[in-house]
């Protein structure tokens, strides 16, 4: 079939048509991407032609965090950019003085680069270190310890002397009841909840008051005990065998003594690996051990939250 030249122009004209069509979108699609990869990380300041972006300031709120807690966030973003602002134009003063070519500087600026390449390294040690199944394996571990360890939950009420704590068991003797009593009596700031201090276990308390407590049944007021708080009155309302929380309570402390610990691990096998010569007087064995760290770490190993703290608890 032949075609025609009429019906050749016009197709030759939809084909250019439509080519060009694809050109301007491919044209529109490729000179997009910078502008929008540019508005994801705006220029925010300008300083004798230097850029202040977005990243900068949000770097610059991540090193400085604690110094901004109090701040809103729209006077924190402000006050940080401002900071930014300052510090280009002191730190060109800087360089137009050669102050980076002082030894003080250089001893600064390597002990910061150093500092920075720690910090950096064990942050990507702790966070490959804390995947789910790590997390978990802890958490299984702990839990095993903690399951089946009895509890107790117990009033009391805490005096001065003995006579007084006499007295007062006189009139619960008597019908009294034992939370008023220890809202009016008690010196203890657990008072204004009747006494009540929660579960706890026998180490979570002073060893008078656990010896008593533990021994105590449930609705049971004891004698007068004494330890060194003073004189208490107690009353064991429940007994249970401890459980553990579940693993979304204690999520957070479960990463912290993960990420902890990896760090720590992979200080001491690198220290291991290294030679270290002390020229101080100090003792080999006076300098801080890599061990030191896991121990350090151990301390935020997930624990059961206590309901209260009582003065009693040690």
């Amino acid at each position: 079939m032949t075609t025609s030249p009429a019906e050749t122009k016009t197709g030759l004209r939809l084909g250019l048509a439509t080519l060009a069509v694809t050109g301007c979108l491919a044209a529109l699609l490729v000179a997009g991407l910078p502008v929008r990869a540019a508005d994801s990380d705006p220029v925010l300041a300008k300083v004798n032609g230097s850029e202040i972006r977005a990243s900068d300031v949000a770097l610059a709120e991540e090193e400085l965090g604690p110094s901004l807690a109090q701040m809103d966030p729209s006077t924190r973003k402000d006050n940080v950019l401002a900071f930014l602002i300052d510090m280009k134009i002191v730190s060109k003063a800087a360089e137009d003085k050669k102050i980076e070519n002082s030894d003080d500087f250089k001893k600064r600026l390597a002990f910061t680069r150093n500092r920075l390449l720690m910090d950096s390294l064990l942050a990507s040690e702790g966070k490959a270190a804390t995947t789910d199944d790590a997390m978990k394996k802890v958490y299984d571990e702990a839990a095993k310890q903690i399951t089946g360890e009895q509890e107790v939950r117990a009033r009391h009420i805490l005096v001065e002397t003995e006579d007084e704590a006499k007295a007062i068991k006189a009139e619960l003797d008597k019908g009294a009841d034992f939370a008023e009593l220890a809202k009016k009596k008690s010196k203890d700031p657990g008072a204004s909840d009747g006494g009540d201090l929660g579960f706890f276990t026998k180490e979570q308390m002073v060893p008078e008051f656990s010896a008593v407590a533990f021994t105590l049944e449930p609705g049971k007021i004891s004698d007068p005990v004494k330890s060194q708080f003073g004189w208490h009155i107690i009353k064991v309302e429940e007994k249970r065998n401890r459980k553990a929380p579940d693993f979304a309570q204690v999520k957070s402390q479960i990463e912290t003594y993960v990420t902890r610990k990896a760090q720590a691990d992979y200080v001491a096998k690198l220290r291991e690996a290294a030679k270290v010569e002390r020229m101080d007087t100090a003792k080999a064995d006076d300098a801080a051990k890599p061990a030191d760290a896991a121990k350090d770490a151990s301390k935020d190993a997930p624990k059961p939250a206590d309901n209260k703290m009582a003065p009693a608890k040690k």
